[in-house]
Formats: C-alpha cells, structure tokens, sequence
C-alpha cells in the first residue's frame, strides 16, 4: 500500500470529543482572552488561534466584526471556541466585560484601519469599541492588549508607524508578523500563544537574559566528516521553550545535529565545537543572568582536521585524539556574575556515584542536574537535581525544565528583595 493511498481501515479510538483540543500545558489554565477578529484575509485562520490558545488551558472569547465574518465563518469560531461570538453591541456590554473581566485582548488579524481606530479612540464596531475599554484596562493595569498585524507591503506606511508606536508607547504589544511575499502574515500559532503568555507573566524572570546551551558539538575529522554524539538537544529546548514563557529573554544555542525545535525558539546553531566554544564565551561576556549548560560537549578533537575529504577504501585510519577546552569554565570566567547550571552524565554507576561526581560541580553551579544512561527511556530522562540542600530526583524532561526555571526565578526573586532591602 502506497503512503498516499488509503487503506480504508478506521481511526485510532479517542477519548477526546469533538470540541476538545490535546492539552498541551497549564501556562494560560485560568486566563480569559478576547479574541478580538478583524476584517483581513488572515481572520480564516482564527478558529485554529483559538484552539492553540485552548491547548495551554485558556478560555476564548472570539468578537468578530462584520468585515471579519467575510472571511471566517461564526459557526466555525463558535465551535473553536466553545461560546457565542459576540459581533454587535447589546444590553449586555460584552465588550466592557465587567462581569467577568478578560487578562488579555488579542487583536488577530489587525488590519491598517484597526490600528488607526485603536490609536484614535474610534469605537464604531464592537471590536474597536471593546478596544476602547482595553486600552482602559490596560492603562489601570488590569489587562493586557496585544496586536498581530497583517497587511500588504505597500500598506506599511508613515500612518501605520506613527499609530503603531503611539499604541506601543501606551503599552500595548505588536506581536512581529511573518514576513513572506511582500505582506505582514499571521505568524504560526504558537509563536502568538507565547506572546500572551509572555504578556500576561509575572515572573521575576521577565526580561533577564539567559542562554541555554544544548545538543551535540561536532569536532571535525576533515573537510567532509565529523565525530559527534547521540546527544541532540530535546532537553535544552525544553527549557528554553519554559523560561521563553515566564518572560526571559532566553536564547537557545544549539550544536548542529539534526534536529530542530518545532516550538518558536530564539535559535543559534553552532556547527562545530570551536563555533559552539567562541558563542557561548561571547554570550556570557555581555552579561547573561544565568546560562543552562546542558550540551552534551565533544570531550575530545582530532589535533589537526584534514583539510578536504580523507581517501575512502583504506585498510585503517587513526586519529590522533585531543582533549578539547571545558566550556562551561570559560563562560564562568567570562561572565562571573552570571548563574550557572551545570549537568553531568555518566553511565555504569550507581546513583551514590553519580551525586558524588555531579557535586563536584556545586559552587560555581548553583544546580547541578545529573543524569545516567541508565534512566533514559527513549526520548525522556529521569535525573537528579543537586545543591547544596539536598537531592532532588525529577521523572522527565518536563518537570526538569519546570525545576530549573523554578531555581533560577527564586535567584532572581532574592535579587529583587536584596536591590529593594538596599534602596
């Protein structure tokens, strides 16, 4: 049977309903976002907006305008968003939302005349006369507004920018769009459930930097061929990806090695260990708040790479192996100030052995997070975490994630009460 043809056998049993979405965290469990739908091409695409907002625990309210309703369907949002969709003023003042407040009003898609209403004050829809309340909520701190932008090129323009940074300055959000074949496009799904997330987060964490390194890094052999581990990364993205949401400013540095994040990531990709070493040291000379070293880093090099490809066909070939430079302590001594996370992997040791190993790390480290080949089930990894207070065991890279955003939003919690308790 061929990859495109059907073989007639039925789906796979569910348990899921048909207006149920897989959930695929908490992070807006609890939150009301107005889903505000504006009358661009880009409105076809909100139902699957509102099921992504869905997916990490919100609850959705679409209000749609009538030029918004030309190109997507209410039924079709009614269904994405398991309510009415509120599209006229009535008695009932939906749009000032009193009886049950929204924290977040997401103008998606928001077109040139939406933003220019927005920045004047104009309410003659129920989407702009909503916004007139947001804006309001905003200002007194209860809410949060953010603006996904779509339009083509030629519509970008001195009135676009002026209303734009006026509503900026105010503080509302402009989540960047995708920029592809001349126009501002909605950008995916996910990157806009993390702009509300992030929006929307009270963590200490919100715009500290901090660099996560994770996968291999190759060391080369010649010109073609390279020695590098199995290691490729899972964990360090996840990190990434839960510090992004608490409102770091998180850049994830990745060693080459065949896989790529699908989550929205600020990415960097070092091809080679001698890459990978001068990124990393050059992030941590500018001044990071903390950097996760969780790559798994080449603990030796060939000392000369041949240049071009070595002759296939021979009988042997040795390499003349070197040990290559500890990273993570020259990121410390570049940055002194900065936190550090340190992990250790071993294999054939018993746990005992393993905490032993891994707190030789602690003091430069705050954490150490320590891990055996022996705990690796498939893509998931139970690990230990290691301070000076004790011994943490974690059963997958989530919780990991979840404990290493923890500690480092504890550091910047302390370091908040100690700048006030100086003042």
């Amino acid at each position: 049977m061929s990859l495109y043809d059907w073989d007639f056998s039925a789906p796979t049993p569910s348990g899921m309903g048909d207006h149920d979405v897989p959930r695929l965290s908490d992070r807006l469990a609890g939150r009301r976002i107005a889903l505000l739908v504006t009358g661009g091409i880009a409105a076809m695409k909100t139902p699957e907006l509102a099921r992504g907002l869905r997916r990490h625990g919100a609850q959705v309210v679409a209000f749609a305008s009538p030029d918004a309703l030309r190109y997507v369907g209410r039924e079709a949002l009614e269904w994405a968003t398991l309510g009415p969709v509120v599209t006229e003023l009535t008695w009932a003042a939906e749009h000032l939302s009193d009886g049950a407040p929204f924290d977040a009003y997401l103008v998606a898609p928001a077109t040139h005349s939406t933003i220019a209403r927005m920045a004047q004050g104009i309410g003659d829809t129920v989407v702009t006369s909503a916004l007139i309340s947001a804006l309001g909520r905003m200002e007194q701190g209860r809410a949060q507004v953010l603006v996904a932008p779509t339009m083509h090129g030629t519509m970008h323009n001195a009135q676009l920018l002026d209303n734009s940074r006026r509503l900026a300055a105010q503080g509302v959000r402009f989540i960047a769009p995708r920029d592809a074949f001349g126009k501002h496009n909605l950008p995916a799904t996910e990157l806009i459930c993390i702009a509300v997330g992030r929006a929307l987060s009270q963590s200490p964490l919100t715009g500290k930097r901090i660099m996560i390194t994770a996968g291999p890094t190759p060391v080369p052999v010649d010109g073609v061929r390279r020695i590098v581990n199995r290691f490729r990364g899972r964990l360090g993205a996840r990190i990434a990806e839960e510090l992004i949401w608490r409102g770091a400013d998180a850049e994830l540095i990745l060693g080459d090695g065949a896989w790529r994040p699908s989550a929205p990531l600020p990415l960097t990709i070092a091809r080679t260990y001698d890459e990978y070493r001068d990124t990393v040291v050059a992030r941590a000379s500018e001044g990071l708040f903390a950097g996760v070293f969780s790559a798994g880093v080449a603990d030796y090099r060939p000392k000369q790479a041949v240049q071009g490809k070595i002759a296939s066909g021979q009988s042997s070939l040795q390499l003349d192996l070197e040990p290559t430079e500890k990273v993570i302590d020259l990121a410390c001594a570049a940055g002194p100030a900065m936190h550090c996370v340190a992990f250790k992997y071993l294999e054939g040791v018993s746990e005992d052995e393993l905490i032993r190993v891994a707190s030789g790390r602690l003091g430069r480290a705050g954490i150490v997070v320590a891990t055996r080949g022996e705990d690796t089930r498939g893509t998931e990894q139970r690990a230990l975490l290691i301070t000076h207070q004790g011994v943490q065991p974690v059963e997958d890279k989530r919780s990991i994630a979840t404990h290493i955003a923890d500690h480092l939003q504890s550091l910047a919690t302390d370091g908040v009460a100690l700048h006030h308790a100086a003042e």
